[in-house]
């Protein structure tokens, strides 16, 4: 089962994704709602991929991908950030993400980027 960090400084997010994510039958081993936290949950908990918000408290997404792909450069990343935030996905792709899903999503659209882990 592919272990999965949740990262997004609204509690409602963390929640909605945590619902799509078990439907895919993947395990929420944790969550964070700052990029620092991020960085030390995925430390200690050495996830099979993380989403990542990019607008947080404290330590911004595309800050906390280069710290996670220093830690482990082959560390997965999904952006999952509002429009109008294009610099900052550019950034986050250029600093490791792998992919970027849109808020508001469609629970469709990430049931089918999650599948593309199993």
């Amino acid at each position: 089962m592919k272990r999965v960090l949740i990262v997004d400084d609204a509690a409602f997010m963390r929640l909605s994704l945590r619902s799509i994510v078990e439907k895919c039958e993947f395990k929420v081993v944790g969550e964070a709602d700052t990029g620092i936290k991020a960085v030390q949950l995925y430390k200690q908990l050495k996830p099979d991929f993380v989403t990542m918000d990019l607008t947080m408290p404290e330590l911004g997404g595309v800050e906390a991908i280069k710290l996670i792909k220093q830690i482990d450069k082959d560390a997965k990343i999904i952006v999952i950030s509002s429009m109008g935030h294009e610099i900052l996905v550019k950034e986050a792709i250029v600093a490791g993400a792998i992919s970027f899903i849109v808020k508001p999503y469609k629970e469709e659209f990430v049931v089918k980027q999650l599948l593309n882990f199993k």
